[in-house]
């Protein structure tokens, strides 16, 4: 009945049987022998490929610009055609007050006061 003190890692230390340092230190170089150049491997590959995304972020940042750009002169050359169009409302707008102004000048040259 008085079990239920007693710790349940009790007794367990001692029977673990006894590790042979030399042998786990030879696992550990096999395994790591083992699974080292594949790691190398990989982490060189990954290092190349960080690289070659560093480079096409690049790029594409330069792509992205280069189409600003466009846009700019897109919205640029709209504002010169919509230029060109209130200066020939301007240019017939004066037109027609040189006509008004003749017509005018016209008349009073009739006798006819305006």
């Amino acid at each position: 009945v008085g079990t239920s003190d007693a710790s349940p890692d009790e007794g367990v230390v001692e029977d673990l049987p006894l590790i042979d340092e030399k042998a786990v230190e030879q696992l550990t170089e096999g395994l790591i022998s083992h699974y080292l150049p594949d790691l190398q491997r990989s982490k060189s590959a990954l290092q190349e490929l960080t690289q070659n995304q560093v480079v096409l972020l690049e790029t594409l940042e330069q792509e992205i610009s280069k189409f600003k750009e466009c846009n700019s002169i897109l919205d640029i050359n709209a504002l010169f055609s919509e230029a060109k169009h209130y200066h020939n409302k301007l240019v017939n707008i004066r037109n027609e007050m040189m006509m008004l102004h003749d017509k005018t000048s016209k008349l009073k040259v009739s006798g006819i006061n305006i």
